[in-house]
């Protein structure tokens, strides 16, 4: 999983704040303060990169500062793919499994939760952490 960073241009306006992101047609939101619209950016990159591009990541446009008007600022905006697809795909799925019998009965006898040993062993093969 990997941490993408695009950058998004800030436009403070009528008491809050809008932003876009050059490059990335239609990928725009806002909020009342900075803090909200940095957040709403975050989610609208998600957004904008899973249905606009399936996960394919473009890359970041090149802005010059200079063509940003007086009221823009350039912010570079964090994309981390795990912590995305763990907020927007967070239901479990049920997955059908099969183990030696004799595992299956030593890891009854042991009170095992299945489900529990499969998402730390895929997490481990995966180096993912919690």
């Amino acid at each position: 999983m990997t941490k993408h960073f695009y950058p998004a241009i800030f436009h403070k306006e009528n008491g809050g704040y809008w932003v876009e992101f050059p490059g990335l047609d239609g990928c725009v939101t806002q909020g009342d303060s900075f803090e909200e619209t940095y957040e709403m950016a975050v989610e609208a990159l998600g957004l904008y990169l899973k249905t606009k591009t399936g996960f394919e990541y473009p890359e970041p446009a090149d802005i010059e500062p200079q063509k940003v008007d007086k009221n823009g600022l350039v912010v570079m905006v964090e994309f981390d793919e795990l912590e995305y697809l763990k907020k927007v795909n967070g239901k479990a799925v049920k997955k059908t499994l099969t183990i030696p019998e004799w595992l299956n009965d030593i890891a009854v006898r042991e009170n095992i939760n299945f489900s529990n040993a499969l998402q730390n062993a895929l997490m481990e093969q995966l180096h993912i952490s919690k």
